[in-house]
């Protein structure tokens, strides 16, 4: 290509790049306006790769020359699909040229560019990069080994994993480890590090070098070079997973480097070496039989490093009285909504427990890793561990230093769950003090006791003689914490009094008055962050307690401070998110109660789902233009939408008549995101329980959405989709036959799927084939010695309710018609049938029927040589019951 630049445009670039570099907003805005403008023309990118290539003498800075490969990389992210073949190569072309520059921010910026046109068209349209860039390596200019083995790392950084082994890493390999060698430090890092982000994804480029390559790391160890020491301490942590047998003979070395480096005085470096903790630990056996002799070294730097420094402190701001001090946006954690998993029983064995944070503060560092650390080798070694513990501890917990007494009290929560047997003699001792230390003068002090305390809560709970003497005091002192004057202990105690309501639940029932009124002054002081903290409080106050919340004192302590909150925020508004969650729980524990309220709640989902709805059908049209819209919110709405139904079935067809909502669930049922379908297939199940009318006219077709939706490994819209169909068909009854080929199939292959360990997937699956023999026994009836093992496996497991009732009529209803295709497993038959505690009278008499017709069937003789077969219990339930 042989583009030239236009004088006149060039120096508009140029001055468009200086002042993009001002502080005026003004001048900012109108920058970027420009550049708006400019984006959409393949020849602005020309105009950018030539200031940063060519122009390297002249007017124009380094800082404007490496600002113009910033913004070309940007157009390159959004649109390099767009540009033709010419303007390509002449881009790449004009990057490579410059990798040799001389000021390391360009060199930086060209890497950047690179990695970043790999990551949008591939590997294989720029076959001759990898190739280029080792030769580059081989040549005597400084400056190009710097800008070649940089460009390296950020490609292998972001994607190693799209390179071929034989190909194209393997030959790159020995070049990367003559660099361990080098007179640089930089290059030796960077070499390094180009290893370990090819590792971080394939381990099979190292095979044919795993001893030159573990010859070159182990003479790394003394390196001077921090940044070395730091990749390191990488590559190590990452041949634990890949090379284990390789650094077997090595490892006893390798930990007591490890240790010594955990305590470097470089976080950075620490960090990195405490994270080979984490990754040891997950092989229980070699960490076993390995670190027992290292614990006595290892526990005491590892609680070191658990230690505040003083300028943690002071980002912390962990001594102010900081209440009133509003959020920054960029404080408050991104939330992710769990979308809602309906079925025909209500089962708790599926749902995911929160990961416990070691520490109540934000980011990853050295403390949070080494709590980690300590808390996955407590669940390890447990005694063994507390053996070394115990006596730091003891120390750590009445020194005079605050930040010692901090990091012990961190320790002491971290190894709740591994070392619970070994610290419960203990605990009476233990609680008293954490109490005493809720009310330490240090913040810090008080946010990270009530974490610690919370890790304690099940022991608080259910231990009898615990919860007589230390629930109320607990309770009451975290009730004070939420209130504190500092933001850091509010978001500890109030999230240790969520851990405490989980494990409470019916136990709070007589403290609900000082609960809600704590929560609700809490909403009167609570800045941003805190809130979305206090929301999910308040959601599992609901979720444990129940319908005790539909006193009307409560209701009245609750909701007017609630729906206050709710019509203040609007629709874009972030803290909606979570009030949206949080108001879910509560409509579904107060029932009825919740009736005066449910009209601006349902139209306001209504109204979100809808908008949610239309901008996503916008941006199908105009991608480049129109933003996807948050599903998060759409879900949410969903899921409150369905809270409502369950919580007033007597009210919710009212509602439902004329609000639009079902032709918006026709959209959100084949919405992309399997987490906007599974929120509307719960949603569409409970309104066809609650309101069938306002859905038949749209049978049909939520028939074939929902038959389009079987896929077992897509488990949690699977769930939901079946358990829809269940509602509709006994609604449908008989309507529901022609549809039958379409799922019925899919059905089978569900209750027969091996790799799923989702109980709940299949009782819903078993409930609704049960449902369709009800309905349509002389459709499903041929097709019962398929599926009747695995469903009278799962049914034998439900207790006894209506849906399971239905299950068994139409299971009843088709063995009348097939009574050979149950032959084969009749035991299993006979075994859920005995599963039933008090089964109606007209379903007992059904069993017995079915009985005593395989009994005459077979003979008396037969049956009795059968029966004899059958395990004792179940036999004598028969008898009982049957008399067979």
């Amino acid at each position: 290509m042989s583009w030239q630049p236009n004088d006149d445009e060039l120096q508009q670039v140029i001055a468009l790049l200086q002042h993009s570099q001002s502080t005026d907003r003004e001048v900012q805005r109108n920058v970027q306006q420009r550049l708006n403008q400019l984006n959409g023309h393949e020849s602005f990118c020309c105009y950018l790769v030539h200031i940063l290539s060519v122009m390297k003498d002249g007017p124009i800075d380094a800082t404007s020359r490496s600002l113009a490969g910033l913004i070309l990389k940007n157009n390159i992210r959004t649109r390099w699909v767009t540009y033709n073949d010419e303007v390509r190569r002449f881009v790449k072309s004009h990057t490579m040229n410059s990798i040799a520059d001389p000021e390391p921010l360009i060199r930086a910026t060209v890497g950047i560019i690179i990695t970043t046109i790999v990551v949008e068209e591939g590997v294989s349209t720029w076959s001759d990069l990898l190739p280029t860039l080792a030769q580059m390596l081989e040549q005597p200019n400084e400056y190009m080994q710097e800008g070649a083995l940089g460009a390296l790392q950020k490609v292998f950084e972001d994607s190693a994993d799209r390179f071929d082994t034989e190909t194209h890493l393997q030959p790159i390999i020995p070049k990367l480890l003559q660099y361990f060698g080098s007179n640089s430090g930089k290059m030796r890092a960077l070499s390094m590090n180009c290893i370990n982000c090819i590792l971080m994804v394939n381990n099979d480029p190292i095979n044919s070098v795993i001893d030159d390559f573990l010859h070159a790391l182990f003479a790394r160890a003394h390196d001077g070079e921090e940044e070395v020491q730091k990749q390191l301490c990488r590559s190590l942590t990452l041949l634990l997973d890949t090379h284990m047998e390789k650094m077997m003979p090595n490892l006893p070395n390798v930990v007591d480097y490890i240790i010594l480096k955990t305590e470097d005085s470089n976080e950075a470096v620490a960090l990195e070496a405490c994270e080979f903790w984490l990754s040891l630990a997950e092989n229980n056996d070699i960490c076993r039989q390995l670190l027992g002799p290292f614990l006595p070294k290892l526990v005491p730097v590892l609680v070191k490093c658990m230690r505040y420094t003083e300028s943690d402190v002071i980002a912390l701001k962990g001594n102010e009285e900081d209440a009133s001090v509003p959020d920054r946006d960029e404080d408050i954690k991104p939330r992710f909504h769990k979308s809602k998993q309906q079925g025909f029983l209500k089962s708790e064995e599926e749902d995911e427990e929160d990961e416990d944070d070691d520490d109540v503060s934000g980011e990853w560092n050295i403390r949070r890793c080494a709590a980690a650390s300590l808390d996955l080798l407590a669940s390890i070694f447990a005694n063994d561990l507390l053996a070394v513990l115990l006596p730091i501890l003891k120390e750590a917990l009445v020194h005079q230093d605050w930040m010692v007494k901090e990091s012990g009290i961190l320790a002491l929560g971290a190894i709740a769950e591994g070392c619970m047997d070994g610290v419960t003699p203990h605990l009476n001792e233990l609680v008293p003090f954490l109490l005493e230390m809720l009310q330490d003068k240090k913040p810090l002090v008080r946010s990270i006791t009530c974490w610690t305390l919370s890790r304690y809560c099940a022991w608080v709970v259910n231990d009898e003689n615990a919860q007589k003497h230390y629930f109320q005091p607990v309770l009451q002192r975290f009730l004070q914490c939420a209130l504190d004057n500092n933001k850091k202990v509010q978001e500890a105690a109030c999230s240790a009094f969520a851990t405490l309501e989980e494990e409470a639940c019916d136990v709070l029932v007589p403290f609900l008055q000082p609960i809600l009124s704590t929560l609700v002054q809490a909403f009167n002081i609570y800045q941003a962050k805190n809130l979305l903290i206090l929301y999910d409080a308040l959601g599992t106050l609901a979720n444990s307690v129940g319908e005790a919340l539909c006193q009307p004192v409560y209701v009245q302590m609750l909701m007017p401070p609630l729906m206050s909150k709710w019509e203040r925020l609007s629709d874009d508004d972030k803290e909606l998110f979570p009030l949206l969650e949080c108001v879910s729980s509560v409509a579904s524990a107060m029932g009825m109660s919740f009736l005066p309220y449910s009209l601006p709640v349902y139209n306001r989902c209504v109204n979100l789902v809808r908008r949610c709805v239309h901008q996503a059908q916008m941006h199908a049209q105009r991608p480049l233009e129109i933003e996807a819209p948050e599903t998060d919110f759409m879900i949410v709405a969903l899921d409150l939408l369905s809270g409502l139904a369950e919580s007033l079935p007597e009210h919710i067809e009212q509602l439902v008549e004329g609000s639009g909502i079902i032709e918006l669930l026709l959209f959100c049922s084949v919405d992309p995101l399997p987490e906007v379908r599974q929120s509307c297939f719960a949603l569409l199940g409970d309104l066809v329980k609650t309101c069938f009318s306002q859905i038949k006219p749209q049978t049909n077709t939520f028939v074939c959405v929902l038959a389009q939706n079987l896929d077992p490994s897509k488990v949690s819209v699977c769930n939901n989709a079946i358990w829809a169909l269940g509602e509709l068909v006994l609604k449908m009854g008989g309507e529901i036959k022609p549809f039958i080929p379409q799922f019925l199939e899919q059905l089978i292959g569900v209750v027969n799927y091996q790799p799923t360990a989702q109980r709940t997937l299949v009782e819903n699956t078993a409930i609704t084939i049960g449902r369709l023999g009800q309905q349509c026994a002389e459709d499903t009836a041929a097709f019962l010695q398929r599926f009747i093992r695995n469903v009278c496996l799962s049914l034998r497991n439900v207790k006894d309710n209506a849906d399971k009732e239905s299950a068994f009529i139409g299971l009843c209803q088709m063995i009348n018609l097939n009574p050979t295709g149950v032959l084969p497993d009749f035991i299993f038959w006979c075994d859920a049938v005995v599963s039933w505690q008090t089964p109606k009278p007209e379903l007992k008499e059904m069993f017995a029927r079915i009985f005593m017709a395989f009994r005459e069937q077979v003979g008396v003789e037969n049956w009795n040589l059968f029966t004899a077969q059958f395990p004792t219990a179940l036999r004598e339930r028969l008898f009982e019951f049957y008399g067979i």
